[in-house]
């Protein structure tokens, strides 16, 4: 695979010692019509630097992984059409000079080998319901569990076997800390019911459990489950009321397989009349700001007055 390509602010504030967050590329491309995709992707830049963090969006464009976008390839994220790429993708997007834009997987492993060890996504891939027979999970798991840095999530959409996430992550021995809370998160809603057994309320305990991780040798990485802010959230009823439209309609058309998430989560924003996206971008704002404060803390820089 070709080597990674630092922007050069990230390579210097990797130099220095600077905090630096990763975000991933598939929000852009995926997660947000246009033209508001590519709004949303500057913003969550804007805040990272307003906290005095320098972010690293990534992609890969013409076989080349970005690690640090400048605003023509952020452009480029929001308005062509490309695939999502994992991280089984990369070297046949090197090998072809692709363009694609990055999963979870596959940003949080290119931010590992750039160096970055914080990485702010909207939601973390799981284990997808009725797994037990379409063997339907996440790369997202895998590779957390191999690749030592901090990912700041609203935890898994409520699409998702959540339950059957957690049991996966215990087995896989990737730890799971809530942000100021008992429950896992469970994306769009503050509570999925899931008891977590780690809590912690303050992002400087998140640097202190990756330097901890660290010096004994692990290579986890960390999953910081934030909670999307209590005005934020989605009607509980509401969401539960068009999720099950949307598994009814599933099942009415016929999809199955991998086709299954894409469907529920596009019939979801038309059924939601578009406040599940607005959701989402509250959650990512706020996964964005902890992160911020989990890097400065890594980096040993004093939190930002507010």
């Amino acid at each position: 695979m070709s080597s990674l390509t630092l922007r050069d602010e990230v390579a210097e504030a990797l130099r220095r010692g600077r905090p630096v967050v990763a975000l991933e590329s598939t929000i852009i491309s995926h997660g947000l019509p246009r033209p508001r995709n590519l709004e949303a992707a500057r913003e969550l830049e804007a805040l990272l630097r307003d906290a005095g963090v320098t972010p690293a969006t990534i992609a890969v464009l013409d076989g080349e992984p970005r690690v640090g976008l400048d605003d023509e390839a952020l452009r480029r994220i929001a308005e062509e059409d490309l695939a999502k790429a994992s991280v089984r993708d990369l070297p046949i997007l090197a090998a072809r000079r692709g363009s694609a834009a990055t999963t979870v997987a596959a940003t949080a492993y290119l931010a590992a080998r750039a160096g970055i060890r914080v990485f702010a996504t909207g939601g973390l891939g799981g284990v997808h319901r009725g797994a037990s027979e379409s063997f339907d999970e996440s790369a997202d798991l895998d590779v957390l569990a191999d690749t030592p840095i901090a990912v700041v999530s609203a935890g898994v959409k409520s699409v998702l076997d959540i339950g059957a996430t957690l049991e996966r992550l215990e087995s896989l021995s990737v730890p799971v800390v809530g942000y100021r809370t008992d429950e896992f998160p469970a994306f769009w809603l503050r509570s999925s019911g899931h008891r977590l057994d780690w809590r912690i309320e303050e992002a400087a305990e998140a640097a202190e459990i990756l330097r901890a991780s660290t010096s004994l040798g692990l290579r986890a990485g960390l999953l910081v489950a934030n909670p999307v802010p209590e005005g934020e959230q989605w009607d509980a009823e509401e969401h539960d009321r068009v999720l099950s439209e949307a598994f009814a309609a599933a099942a009415a058309s016929g999809v199955r397989g991998k086709a299954v998430t894409p469907f529920l989560l596009a019939h979801i924003v038309d059924a939601s009349g578009g406040v599940s996206l607005e959701v989402n971008l509250a959650l990512a704002r706020n996964n964005v700001r902890l992160a911020a404060g989990i890097a400065r803390a890594l980096a040993g820089t004093p939190p930002v007055s507010r």
